[in-house]
């Protein structure tokens, strides 16, 4: 039989309610869950924009009439040309007289040609070559919008035309290309020419691509491949190619992997101190000059 003093125990004694910790974890665990999966949404949310956006974050075209597009001291004809899609493409011819050579110049993935003047001046005028610099789709006063395939096509168009402008085989023509240029002459290459030269180009876009957004998968994303690193093994040309060991938007590493991936005779030329977009160094006119001294006739 219970005592007053037990019973008085009995009522007064608090209640510890045993699931107060458990409501607290829970709702710890569902704060948790909550941030995964938005964190999760956005991820997803950046690879599909990437996909989605692909050849903007690659291509950076200007247009005309942006730019000057009548450079003092320098006398160019006006070219125009088909892609094989029928997309209407314009480029500048340089013409030398009694050239030694004749080149095909592919600029880089900014801007147009006309932002190329001096390259059209230092070959014509200091190197005694003919040249044909044009505009990809979507640059300058070309039409269309830029894409691997487009890219690659308007370079065969242009090659095309300079052989015909200068009566000679397309696989007499020397190719020259800066950066994405240089992959879209390596492109070229693969069918013969008389020699290449590259500058600060490198290996594939998808291997610059993981470089600047290593926590993208972008290889497994990415549709453009510019895989320059496995197509220059089929080329046997003269090759000459430079880099600069400052380049912070085509590390060094991708231009020298690319360089070994290269048949012989090649020649390599560091540009200490160099970046991507510096202006040509004395050591590497020198170079380009003797290039062309040295060609095979």
């Amino acid at each position: 039989m219970s005592t007053q003093s037990d019973c008085d125990a009995n009522v007064t004694a608090p209640v510890k309610s045993p699931q107060a910790p458990a409501v607290g974890a829970w709702a710890k665990a569902w704060r948790r869950t909550l941030v995964l999966r938005w964190l999760t949404v956005a991820y997803l949310g950046i690879l599909l924009l990437f996909m989605a956006f692909e050849d903007s974050l690659l291509f950076f075209p200007a247009k005309y009439p942006t730019g000057d597009w009548q450079p003092a001291g320098l006398s160019f004809e006006d070219a125009w040309f088909n892609a094989a899609d029928g997309t209407r493409l314009h480029g500048w011819y340089v013409p030398a007289g009694n050239p030694r050579a004749f080149v095909l110049f592919a600029h880089g993935n900014a801007g147009h040609l006309a932002d190329r003047a001096y390259t059209a001046r230092m070959l014509a005028q200091d190197m005694g070559v003919s040249v044909l610099m044009f505009d990809y789709r979507g640059y300058g006063r070309s039409e269309g919008n830029p894409n691997e395939a487009g890219v690659l096509s308007d370079a065969r168009a242009a090659r095309a035309w300079l052989a015909e402008r200068a009566k000679i085989p397309e696989r007499d023509i020397v190719l020259m290309g800066e950066s994405i240029g240089g992959a879209v002459m390596v492109d070229l290459a693969v069918d013969g020419a008389r020699g290449l030269i590259l500058e600060n180009t490198f290996t594939s876009v998808p291997d610059v691509a993981a470089f600047h957004y290593p926590w993208l998968p972008v290889r497994m994303l990415i549709q453009s491949q510019f895989n320059s690193a496995e197509k220059i093994q089929r080329y046997h040309g003269p090759l000459l190619q430079c880099h600069g060991d400052f380049d912070d938007i085509v590390p060094l590493e991708f231009g020298e992997r690319l360089f070994h991936a290269a048949n012989e005779p090649k020649q390599f030329v560091l540009v200490h101190g160099g970046h991507h977009n510096d202006d040509r160094r004395t050591e590497w006119r020198r170079a380009i000059e003797q290039f062309f001294s040295n060609l095979p006739k």
